[in-house]
């Protein structure tokens, strides 16, 4: 029995009236549900934190399912057999904008909804599945449905939210942005406690509890209202958590059943795909990491899933993707994504005792797919993308594992960029000292997927990793080009330069339950940035 049920299919309209892309001909859309029933006995589902606590049907399996959409050419022969699972972000499509160069929409359907058609000419099959129990089903963002953990009864634990307002609000969600909160269980909760910071490391000041109130179970208020540029951190107790971790099976089963299911199970690929790649995004790259992490590429029948892996833009980190009460939008450096380890191949932290690899447990299984793991400079200067290629005292280069290469597009910002520049982030509102980056990256991006696809496919080697380096020394310490920075007009060099610290959730975070909230805060990882020539321009990189 495969973990991904049953096809609900709501919608299926051929793309464009039947317009041509190329040889891989004209494209057609499917949408629908995708139903799961996974055996929380299973050895490839026990990695799944909470599993066990979830109900289970008459056959003893536990139930979800999720928002899906498929792009496939309409004729089978034409179609290149390869599946490119875009993992969504935020609920949100991102393969179209990034390859393709269009703009990112819900449900493309006009010429301009696919760009210059890149993935579609070469005939891939494109998939995107909700992996986010948080994620609201409007505006057509693709959203999970879980069911909580309960066990014998109720099951309650301290959550953790942070804040960094860009306008003066009284009232914001117990969530980041738009997503769904975990609401609180008492309103009046004398032990929920709220700080604040002015910036990222300043101490946590406490805001006294009659100076902010619950207004109802899914947000706060702050009387005087929340403070633009400061950073709240509220901790609170919330009951019956949902599955977080059930959206890493969603895409590993996806990608299972549209590789290995019959058309008789209702399987619109049905014998159609031979290889098949994920591919994420900043916080679904992030996510990414986590699966790999996990160990998470083997199906219930024993079968390798994913053949090639993209982490794009994730930097060293992981996320709240499979914890008690998990955020899986939350984007704070001091949480459990910023944790050891960091590297493909093995380390050790003699601050902490810890030894780890990123793919450690893949490797013992013999489960490993190729992996290009892609930065910019954001990553970098955001403190923690060279710690995955260096080792945590800063003392020495990690060489890549052979499964894997690391790039650094050099000179680029966390997405692609345009003219003219943006005012301010459209996702978040956020504005930085300096105008947006205008270099457009989507070229380098295409090159990658080219030759992975022909890494996994043919056994050619792709260009090696291009990364700063500690033994060439164009991996610095970031206050080193502050000098070079400063001769540049209209520059201004950052005040502080965030790094990653080592932080203790408690004894039971291996079980996906963080006891210590907020974390108690270690050392910092050493960390460096590409090194600039005269003109302030990056030495490594691609």
């Amino acid at each position: 029995m495969m973990a991904a049920t049953a096809l609900e299919i709501q919608r299926r309209d051929v793309v464009l009236g039947g317009h041509g892309f190329g040889p891989a001909g004209a494209y057609e859309k499917i949408s629908g549900v995708l139903h799961f029933a996974a055996d929380p006995t299973h050895p490839a589902n026990a990695a799944i934190t909470d599993l066990a606590l979830a109900p289970c049907n008459e056959a003893g399996r536990v139930e979800f399912w999720a928002d899906f959409y498929l792009l496939q050419p309409t004729d089978p022969e034409r179609r290149n057999r390869r599946l490119l699972l875009d993992v969504a972000n935020r609920g949100r499509k991102v393969a179209l904008g990034m390859f393709n160069s269009a703009p990112r929409v819900p449900d493309p359907s006009t010429a301009a909804d696919f760009g210059n058609g890149f993935l579609m000419r070469r005939g891939y099959t494109v998939a995107w599945i909700g992996w986010q129990h948080d994620v609201p089903r409007r505006d057509g963002l693709m959203a999970l449905t879980v069911p909580a953990a309960r066990g014998d009864g109720r099951v309650t634990r301290a959550v953790r939210c942070e804040w960094r307002p860009n306008v003066r609000v009284d009232t914001l969600p117990l969530a980041d942005r738009y997503h769904i909160p975990h609401p609180t269980a008492d309103l009046d909760d004398p032990a929920a406690r709220l700080t604040v910071r002015e910036r990222a490391g300043a101490a946590a000041v406490a805001i006294g509890r009659s100076a902010w109130r619950f207004p109802d179970a899914s947000h706060a208020s702050l009387t005087g209202g929340f403070e633009p540029g400061s950073i709240y951190e509220l901790v609170y107790r919330a009951e019956n958590p949902p599955l977080v971790g059930l959206g890493l099976l969603a895409v590993r089963d996806t990608a299972a059943w549209l590789c290995s299911a019959s058309a008789a199970a209702g399987n619109p690929c049905a014998g159609g795909l031979e290889r098949a790649y994920a591919f994420g995004v900043s916080q679904s790259g992030r996510f990414l990491r986590h699966l790999l992490w996990l160990g998470l590429n083997e199906d219930e029948a024993g079968r390798r899933v994913f053949d090639a892996v993209i982490p794009h833009v994730a930097g060293a980190r992981r996320g709240e993707f499979n914890h008690r009460f998990g955020q899986p939008s939350l984007n704070a450096t001091h949480a459990v994504g910023s944790l050891f380890p960091f590297t493909d191949a093995e380390q050790s932290d003699p601050v902490t005792g810890q030894r780890g690899a990123l793919l450690g447990r893949l490797e013992a299984r013999g489960a490993l797919p190729k992996i290009v793991t892609i930065n910019t400079s954001a990553e970098y200067w955001r403190g923690d993308a060279s710690l995955v290629h260096t080792d945590v005292e800063g003392r020495r280069d990690v060489a890549p594992h052979p499964a894997t290469r690391v790039y650094l597009f050099a000179g680029t910002q966390h997405t692609p960029g345009a003219l003219p520049p943006p005012d301010a982030d459209p996702n978040t509102g956020g504005r930085g000292l300096q105008p947006f980056n205008v270099v457009d990256y989507a070229p380098l991006l295409r090159a990658a997927l080219v030759n992975l696809d022909r890494w996994v496919s043919d056994g050619v080697e792709p260009p090696p990793s291009a990364v700063p380096r500690l033994a060439d020394r164009t991996a610095v310490p970031a206050e080193t080009a502050a000098a070079i920075f400063a001769k540049i007009p209209g520059v201004r060099f950052p005040d502080r330069i965030p790094r990653p610290v080592r932080l203790d959730f408690g004894p039971d975070l291996a079980r996906g339950i963080g006891a210590e909230l907020p974390p108690k805060v270690g050392a910092p990882f050493v960390t460096f940035v590409a090194a600039v020539d005269a003109d302030g321009n990056e030495i490594a990189g691609v």
